[in-house]
Formats: structure tokens, sequence, C-alpha cells
């Protein structure tokens, strides 16, 4: 049961809020060391699997590249440009990115959107403008709650969005979840099947937009009928 001892460091070392690198480090080593494995074994083990993994450590690439687009002013730009469109609200803008990222996922483009490189630059700035346009200066527990939106509008397309692409990850470890109990589905059907709960997120989120388009014109309503008494 010794190997097991690993789980509790993580546990206590998370809890205890320290450097989750160094925490998983040592409970790794502490797992090798129980397991009885030489300390070269150890060190081979960490290599390979950052080896195997190292296409993960591509997506800190696209942070540079965001800031210096934001400081040259992507912001201030995504800001102007919906401020001209009159139309425009903050329901309106995440509705419309949710459609396009959900049918960019479905053709397995998960890579075309994203927190880091279009939320955080491009889609929470344009949704607080379109609210600054309608409503004036907005408080911060506004802003909060309209990036808020913004960040799950992203996660909740592309999770319903994805498993439409036969070819997606999700969808070839369901085959496989399924195989191993004599199971046969082809990644056709669990992908056509996904198309459904696809369109039930489209609709339910469209209607958490609207209802957040109707919140924030009840308060700002509300409050700009207080101030004229």
């Amino acid at each position: 049961m010794w190997v097991l001892i690993g789980i509790p460091i993580v546990v206590l070392g998370f809890a205890l809020r320290f450097n989750p690198l160094l925490v998983v480090t040592v409970a790794g080593i502490s797992t090798g060391l129980a397991g009885g494995m030489h300390t070269v074994e150890i060190i081979s083990a960490f290599g390979k699997a950052f080896t195997d993994n190292r296409y993960m450590g591509l997506i800190w690439l696209t942070l540079p590249v965001i800031a210096i687009l934001e400081r040259s002013g992507l912001k201030e730009q995504a800001r102007h440009l919906i401020s001209k469109v009159h139309a425009a609200t903050t329901g309106r803008v995440l509705m419309l990115y949710f459609f396009l990222r959900q049918m960019t996922a479905a053709l397995g483009l998960n890579s075309l959107g994203g927190h880091a490189q279009m939320v955080r630059p491009l889609i929470a700035p344009m949704a607080e403008a379109a609210a600054t346009t309608k409503y004036g200066d907005l408080p911060n527990d506004v802003r909060q709650k309209i990036r808020a939106h913004a960040a799950a509008t992203d996660n909740v397309a592309v999770f319903f969005g994805e498993d439409i692409f036969i070819a997606v990850q999700s969808i070839l470890l369901i085959k496989g979840f399924l195989e191993q109990y004599g199971i046969n589905v082809e990644p056709l059907h669990l992908s056509v099947w996904a198309i459904p709960t696809a369109i039930a997120a489209l609709i339910i989120h469209f209607i958490r937009m609207w209802l957040l388009d109707r919140s924030l014109a009840k308060r700002f309503d509300a409050q700009h009928g207080s101030a004229a008494k």
C-alpha cells in the first residue's frame, strides 16, 4: 500500500497551497521509491512522460503573441468596433460567438477559439463594450459577470460541439470503452447522436444569454429611474 503514498502527498500539498509542480514532483518520486524503483528509473519515467506530452507545451507559445496584440491595442479596437453596431447587445455578441464556436468545433477546428486566444482579447471586451455603449460605465461586478458568461460560452460551445466530429478524442474514447464490453459502435453513429445534445445546448445557452440581456436592462433601467427621481 505504500505505492499509494503519492495521493496523500498531493492532497496535503494542495491543501497547504504549496507549489503544484513541486507537490506533483515529490509525489511522483515518493511513489517511485515506494514501488522499488531506482533513482535513474524515476528520472527516466519523468523524462518519458515529458517527451510523450511535449505538445502540451505549445499552448504557451500563444501567450506572448496575445500579449503583443493586447499591448498594440487589440482590446481597444474590439471595443471600438462593437460600439459602432447599434443593434449589438452583450447577449447577442455571445450568441453569435457560441454559434460560430460550436460549428467550428463540430468540424474539428477546436483551436480557432479558446480563452487565451479568443475570449480574453476579443469576445469579453466586445461583450463589455456592447453593454457599455448601451448603459454607460459598468460596475465591476457587472464586468466580472459578463466575463464569466463569455468564458462559459466558449466552454459550453466547444464541449457540446466537438463530439459531432468523428475523430475527436472523446468519440474515440467512448468507442474504445464500449468495445471492451463487446459493444461495437461506429464513430459516425456516436457523432450523429451528439447532434441533438448540441442543438439542446445551443437553445438553452441562447435562452441564458437572452436572460442576461434582460437582467442587465432591468438593473440599469431601475438605476436610471432612481437617479431621475
